[in-house]
């Protein structure tokens, strides 16, 4: 198999191209830059077909799509927004029109996709027959999702990542809280109430790579593990995985005040369930939070 990575230099990407090469798979990397190994090929997401001439990378098994700007990178500026949606949505179109114009294309894509599609679940839990949700961050998957939708309509197989929150001790949300955390300084945020639904890197990048192989999936796939945690349970678990105490709690207000919009992502709730997952025998190595959070916090480099 030979599979064609995007935002292969991003935390998730790195570990997938890993991953999928332990299994004696041929990855392709599509970078932005002059390509500086041989495994690397340059694309240009901004350009109407990626700029990419598929007919030069080879044959090609499927492509796993993971290009997109970090949705906590910064407060949600018109300008931020505007990012967010032409890294996510501008770019699936360019390299579907790319796909559907190659005459040896790839018949499977695997694209990036995010659980902000069901917007604030509060307590109830959610699953890929959930509608979508309302507000800023569901539109934008809506809209990535939609993107996608000229592939499976000319008869690829498009399976959407619905991802959660990744748990790694490389990057992703662990990074900026565990200095503060192993000082003894780790706070609730919040109510401490709300719902993370999250993943740890290791089933993040194993799901994508069962799916590959599942020639029977396509559609939305939640990548979440079995149980989300509510902010006080990760707040709590992350401190015992570090060994220090978490005695400190972030008002709401001040949340809003700091980062406006954003906060949402840190205050609103959603509870995700992994149903397909399930359904199709997947087993997570790292099904709850304490023990997903010791293996992120012991192996910076998972």
């Amino acid at each position: 198999m030979r599979v064609v990575i995007t935002g292969s230099s991003g935390l998730i990407g790195t570990a997938l191209a890993y991953h999928l090469r332990g299994r004696g798979i041929d990855v392709v990397r599509l970078v932005r830059r002059a390509p500086a190994t041989a495994d690397e090929a340059r694309w240009d997401p901004a350009a109407p077909d990626g700029g990419l001439r598929w007919s030069a990378l080879g044959s090609v098994d499927a492509v796993v799509h993971l290009s997109g700007a970090p949705v906590a990178g910064g407060r949600w500026t018109a300008a931020r927004k505007q990012l967010l949606r032409s890294s996510r949505i501008g770019s699936t179109k360019a390299l579907v029109r790319a796909l559907l114009a190659a005459a040896n294309a790839p018949r499977v894509l695997l694209a990036g996709s995010a659980i902000g599609w069901y917007g604030e679940t509060g307590d109830r839990a959610v699953d890929e027959t959930a509608a979508a949700g309302t507000g800023f961050l569901a539109t934008l998957v809506r809209d990535w999702e939609a993107a996608a939708e000229p592939a499976a309509a000319a008869g690829l197989r498009v399976v959407h990542l619905r991802s959660g929150v990744v748990l790694s001790g490389r990057g992703g949300l662990l990074r900026p809280l565990l200095p503060s955390f192993r000082l003894g300084l780790g706070a609730r945020i919040g109510p401490g109430t709300q719902y993370l639904s999250w993943i740890s890197i290791a089933d993040h990048v194993r799901a994508v790579s069962f799916l590959l192989d599942r020639a029977d999936f396509s559609g939305p796939v939640n990548l979440t593990a079995p149980r989300a945690a509510t902010n006080a349970e990760f707040t709590g678990a992350l401190a015992a995985a570090v060994h220090r105490p978490a005695p400190l709690a972030i008002p709401a207000w001040a949340v809003r005040l700091a980062l406006g919009e954003l906060a949402s992502e840190l205050l609103g709730s959603c509870r995700v369930h992994p149903a397909r997952l399930e359904q199709a025998g997947f087993g997570f190595d790292y099904p709850t939070i304490g023990r997903a959070l010791v293996a992120a916090t012991r192996d910076r480099t998972s």
